[in-house]
This record gives structure tokens, sequence and C-alpha cells, in this order.
């Protein structure tokens, strides 16, 4: 290379092709990690939006434990959480598949 910047013929010319295609493989790698981290963030992003379905669903499970266990005449009590059936936990995409 010469000094304004420029490939020039001789010997510098193979050190710039070698640096050229390092800078190429280097490209072309982090390109690589770049495709890598954007499928991991799909994946992430969508397992995300199962366990807030999840989580909505649970919520909504509890309300209306507690709204119902409020409606009892000795609404003193601490409710019983446990009573009911658990199928939204147990049928749910996030406990039946393996991360």
């Amino acid at each position: 290379m010469n000094n304004n910047g420029f490939f020039s013929s001789g010997e510098d010319d193979d050190s710039g092709n070698t640096w050229f295609r390092g800078m190429e493989r280097l490209n072309s790698n982090l390109y690589l990690q770049n495709c890598y981290i954007i499928q991991e963030n799909e994946r992430l992003r969508k397992k995300a939006q199962l366990l807030n379905l999840e989580n909505q669903a649970l919520l909504s499970e509890l309300k209306q434990k507690i709204s119902i266990a409020s409606q009892k005449p000795n609404s003193n009590s601490i409710p019983d959480l446990n009573n009911s059936s658990s199928s939204t936990m147990m049928n749910s995409p996030t406990n039946n598949s393996k991360s």
C-alpha cells in the first residue's frame, strides 16, 4: 500500500490482499454470529410470549379463586388456592417442552 492508502504494484500488494481476505473472513464470521444471535433472539421471544400467556392464564385463575373464596360466608380465612385442578399449569406448552 502506498502513502495515500491505495494499493500499488509490488510486494505490498500481497500483504494488502492477505489483509483484505482476512477482513472478508472476519466479516463472514461476524455475519454468521449475527444470524445465530437473531435466531436465538426469535426463539427466546416466542418462549417469552408463551410464558406471558401462561402467566396471564394463571393470574386469571388466581383471581377467580380469590373471588370465589371472598364470596363465601367465612371470608376471613385464607383461601385454599390448591383446591381446584391446576390443568392450566399441567397442560402448558412450557412445561411439556424442553428448552
